[in-house]
């Protein structure tokens, strides 16, 4: 196991942004140990080993997104990129190789950069899987000339769509474990239960 820290970053409510004021973004620095010429299953294995997966390998989308109906970690097994939360107007994270991010439902991000070489690993906790909400028409044409995006259905959100978009974040459960420090990790401090929320 990597020595890793993991930093909180509360993102609420902006704009057309719904974010979640309940749970932080976790970001981890060093959180994977690298080795080898297959960085992308050393990611893996890490996410795996903590219940985390239905994921895959790829790029961040360089577009406004978030998901309304799972959480997502991210792991970046190559390169570097600068990584934009909480929509247009939130704080923008430089990652590099070994790093994650722990994104909770709701939170836009979006990939601000196009330097090469970046390969980032996604997964989910057990029995959820992305939707793939965006912020404006511009977002949703974007997506729609990403390869990346596959079969995912594109829904573009907006002031209308926000009050089911925030019922449908507050109804995601929250995962049983970490996806980098399993049961004890650092989730279990951030992410704190209430009698809202129920277990994945």
């Amino acid at each position: 196991m990597s020595e890793y820290s993991a930093e909180p970053c509360l993102l609420s409510l902006s704009g057309d942004s719904p974010n979640n004021d309940a749970l932080p973004l976790l970001l981890y620095r060093g959180a994977v140990a690298l080795g080898g010429d297959t960085p992308e299953s050393d990611v893996e294995k890490v996410f795996w080993a903590n219940g985390w997966g239905n994921g895959f390998r790829g790029d961040t989308f360089p577009f406004h997104h978030y998901h309304s109906i799972a959480h997502e970690v991210v792991g970046v097994a190559r390169g570097t990129a600068q990584i934009q939360f909480g929509g247009p107007d939130g704080p923008v994270f430089d990652v590099q190789a070994g790093d994650a991010v722990l994104i909770p439902a709701g939170v836009v991000h979006c990939r601000l950069d196009n330097a090469p070489g970046f390969m980032s690993i996604g997964a989910y906790p057990p029995g959820q899987s992305p939707d793939l909400c965006v912020l404006s028409e511009d977002d949703a044409r974007i997506a729609r000339q990403t390869p990346e995006v596959g079969g995912l259905e594109i829904k573009p959100t907006g002031q209308n769509d926000l009050a089911a978009a925030l019922a449908r974040i507050k109804a995601v459960a929250l995962p049983e474990t970490d996806p980098i420090g399993g049961k004890g990790g650092p989730m279990a401090t951030h992410w704190r239960h209430d009698e809202s929320r129920q277990s994945a």
